[in-house]
């Protein structure tokens, strides 16, 4: 039976606090599975380098040349963390039996992946890494994800709660996930849609050892309303619903405002102005603001324009003479 070919994708952006550790850690996992013939010598470690302006891609490229089983991707600028993770599937998606992503940082237990490879072997397209707690996350964090997970399932997208982007997908898989030619990625909603056999394997998150996480809550903001917006019309559904509740106040308003003229205790103009403007303004705003986030979302996917560009593909270019030699043998 041929062994099998792994490629662990690891997005990179401003990761050279972290990088050494986390190749050195990674890089060893990788060279134990092969070790002990659970992989292909072929398998790789594939970085990328969504845009980074520290030193990343020097040290990736140091990597390269210490190891094979190093091989780096870069950017032309950034182009955030779903599209570098598409891009590296893409990539290494046709030469690989099994992709397995996860982040730099090392918060998510790297020890994992030898027992994703052997549930992948026990028939799962689809090898999930789900926390088993929320322990090092502060209160805050830990209840606006609680929040998020609450509000997804309400309103009917599929989630897998304290899920991130730490999993292992197959071939087939990967092929499936290529499918989705969507500009606004939400992978964690996507995943679940592919119905392939799927499994979970349970991990305890650990604290960052070094560098600044790059989702600050701004970001991890912009992140949840993409989240939202891509896979349900509920925010439009709730301006309706939201228009009834100020047509209630504006009605009570009314008879209040009525009661005010009738008994002489108004101001001339007054009440026209109370009709007018109490409520409205605001929800007019908000309105708008919801049905506009959906636009810019059509507005971006109608141009078709690249969801990234590839400035240095290394990894395909160390793979032409495996396939080469591969199709000589064959």
């Amino acid at each position: 039976m041929q062994s099998l070919r792994l490629t662990v994708i690891v997005p990179c952006y401003n990761e050279a606090a972290v990088l050494p550790k986390s190749a050195a850690v990674l890089g060893e996992i990788v060279e134990r599975l092969i070790k002990d013939h659970q992989i292909s010598s072929q398998s790789k470690l594939l970085f990328v380098d969504d845009g980074s302006s520290d030193q990343t891609w020097r040290l990736i490229q140091d990597l390269e040349t210490q190891n094979p089983i190093y091989s780096g991707l870069k950017f032309s600028r950034n182009f955030g963390h779903q599209n570098a993770l598409m891009a590296g599937m893409q990539v290494a998606g046709p030469v690989s039996d099994a992709i397995v992503t996860i982040d730099a940082d090392l918060q998510d237990d790297p020890e994992l992946i030898p027992k994703m490879v052997v549930r992948f072997k026990s028939g799962s397209d689809i090898v999930l890494g789900v926390r088993n707690d929320r322990s090092s996350d502060s209160t805050f964090k830990r209840w606006t994800a609680e929040t998020f997970y609450r509000l997804m399932r309400k309103i009917g997208v599929q989630l897998v709660p304290d899920h991130a982007d730490y999993r292992l997908l197959s071939q087939r898989a990967v092929a499936a996930l290529m499918r989705y030619q969507e500009t606004n990625l939400f992978l964690r909603g996507i995943i679940p849609q592919l119905g392939l056999p799927t499994s979970k394997l349970y991990y305890q998150r650990q604290p960052r050892f070094a560098g600044e996480s790059k989702y600050p809550f701004k970001k991890m903001l912009a992140f949840a309303m993409d989240g939202i917006t891509s896979f349900s019309i509920a925010p439009i559904k709730a301006i309706m619903s939201l228009g009834v509740v100020v047509i209630a106040i504006s009605l009570g308003m009314l008879i209040y405002a009525g009661i005010r003229f009738f008994t002489g205790n108004v101001i001339n103009g007054w009440t026209s102005l109370m009709m007018s403007l109490w409520f409205l303004g605001g929800i007019q705003l908000i309105g708008i603001s919801i049905i506009g986030e959906y636009i810019g979302k059509i507005f971006a996917e109608v141009k078709h324009r690249p969801r990234y560009i590839i400035e240095t593909d290394d990894y395909s270019q160390a793979q032409q003479p495996q396939l080469v030699a591969e199709s000589r043998r064959g």
